[in-house]
């Protein structure tokens, strides 16, 4: 009973003070792929130590957690669902303020000048536009971001996508 209780400030203190530090600022993140997965070892890792080792209770036999069994125990979404619905949420609020302000110019702009040689920069853009096709949505994302009624369920869609 103690176990349970300690685990339930635990992931209190995690909700309430660990994740905001982590994600301050995610908004305008430019996540690749490896930064995903550290993200994810990072909230894995952190949960592990909040519920411990488990044991069996036949042979006595103790082991890790699995990403499963940590999905069960943890039900709320993981960091990286997270991260995406707060950049798509604050997209919408920037295509909704009109391309007269300067953070929309920024958003959707293409830089002057030339770039280095190689595979062009991720831009906010792009990944806005790879968080609506994971949804299944148009790529007009700055006319879909007019209705807010619409743009709030796409935020919560991309919130409650279960991708490992």
């Amino acid at each position: 009973m103690m176990v349970v209780f300690l685990n339930k400030i635990l992931i209190l203190f995690l909700d309430t003070l660990v994740l905001p530090i982590a994600l301050y600022g995610c908004e305008t993140w430019l996540l690749i792929l490896r930064e995903e997965r550290k993200l994810r070892v990072f909230e894995n890792r952190v949960l592990r130590r909040i519920f411990g080792p488990r044991s069996e209770e036949v042979t006595g036999e103790w082991w890790r957690l699995r990403n499963e069994e940590l999905i069960h125990l943890y039900p709320s979404p993981n960091i990286v669902r997270v991260i995406k619905s707060r950049r798509m949420r604050w997209a919408g609020y920037v295509a909704r303020m009109g391309e007269k302000r300067r953070v929309y110019r920024v958003l959707v702009g293409k830089p002057e000048g030339r770039r280095p040689l190689g595979k062009p920069r991720r831009r906010c853009v792009d990944n806005i536009r790879m968080d609506i096709q994971e949804v299944g949505c148009g790529l007009d994302w700055a006319g879909l971001a007019q209705n807010r009624d619409r743009w709030r369920g796409l935020v919560s869609a991309v919130m409650n996508l279960r991708v490992p």
